[in-house]
């Protein structure tokens, strides 16, 4: 046969999927040769990665460029456990980085057309090279992948690491990284976690907007404690302020208090890790002052008002019915913060 010759038809008719490895073209009955033949300039198909072919002419979509690079990634290699030893077996491969903050719909993050690369996530234990328009990230422990219009993503604390270690740029860094936590994507606690195991945080880049991200998931977590406290129908406190023995030392800040029941609410602040920092004695301190004056302090953690509000809300309630059964709490001075 030469390029001059009709290409004989070959039995896919029934083949719904346009992007198929060599692999399963020969379990479908075409030879590699036959492959290559219909992949000649020209022809009616092309390989768009090494041994992944496109069963059409023309520029592939978004979504067969992001399954090409998962067929591509995860036509050999073995198996990995999960990070954290979740229950069932994360697969070999999932797409991570931009290309996964697109499909989070993240809103900084460029469109999947605009995407040159996609970056494709592997055991560190691979022999796998980036190819094309795939580019290969290793792990030595792979994430459980959350699944978005049925293909394999990273979550996106690790999609954002994986994209952050590709800037260079402390203001797009910036951008990303508050983007993500403003749009209720994660908690800035589980970014900023995300971000250290990467060892990315001593990063200028990053270390630049590790502040920003804080503030902005704080400024998240105080949006959805009001939210709690309005949807499940709590009695409304004093927000954000001081409290103070009268004529005496400053007792703490709250981020609610209810005087009439003498508890009080602090969101629990995300603080970057230092191996050689010691913990900060500062809020047990304050929470055990407030304690022995006869006030229930309340703490919960950001990401709890992010994914379980009604379980925080639950905890709230049963510490103020429980005021009914103590002693009162002393008297003490509440000033705005």
């Amino acid at each position: 046969m030469n390029h001059d010759s009709p290409l004989s038809p070959l039995p896919l008719a029934d083949t719904p999927c346009r992007v198929l490895t060599t692999r399963q073209l020969r379990e479908r009955g075409v030879s590699a040769a036959d492959a290559d033949e219909h992949c000649r300039p020209g022809g009616p198909w092309q390989q768009v990665l090494p041994g992944v072919h496109l069963l059409h002419p023309g520029p592939p979509t978004s979504e067969e460029r992001l399954l090409a690079v998962l067929l591509y990634a995860a036509q050999r290699g073995p198996s990995v456990p999960c990070q954290g030893g979740g229950e069932r077996p994360a697969p070999e491969v999932m797409v991570t980085g931009f290309a996964a903050l697109a499909l989070h719909g993240l809103t900084a993050a460029p469109p999947l057309s605009a995407l040159e690369r996609i970056d494709v996530l592997v055991a560190a234990t691979r022999r796998l090279r980036s190819a094309g328009f795939a580019r290969v990230v290793r792990s030595a422990g792979l994430p459980v992948p959350e699944e978005i219009t049925g293909l394999p993503v990273a979550p996106l604390p690790r999609a954002l690491a994986d994209a952050v270690a590709q800037l260079s740029d402390a203001a797009s860094v910036r951008r990303l990284l508050t983007c993500a936590v403003r749009e209720g994507h994660g908690a800035a606690g589980a970014v900023l976690a995300e971000l250290e195991r990467a060892g990315l945080t001593a990063e200028p880049q990053v270390a630049d907007a590790v502040d920003v991200l804080l503030a902005e998931g704080r400024a998240v977590a105080e949006r959805q404690l009001y939210a709690m406290v309005a949807d499940h129908g709590l009695p409304d406190p004093v927000w954000n302020v001081d409290l103070r023995m009268p004529g005496g030392p400053h007792l703490g800040s709250v981020d609610a208090y209810w005087p009439e029941h003498s508890v009080a609410l602090e969101i629990e602040s995300v603080a970057p890790h230092r191996d050689d920092d010691l913990p900060d004695p500062a809020p047990d301190r304050t929470r055990a002052h407030l304690e022995r004056l006869g006030i229930t302090v309340v703490r919960c953690a950001p990401h709890t008002l992010h994914e379980t509000p009604r379980d925080q809300a639950v905890v709230v309630r049963t510490a103020l019915m429980a005021a009914a059964d103590r002693e009162p709490g002393a008297y003490v001075v509440v000033l705005p913060r």
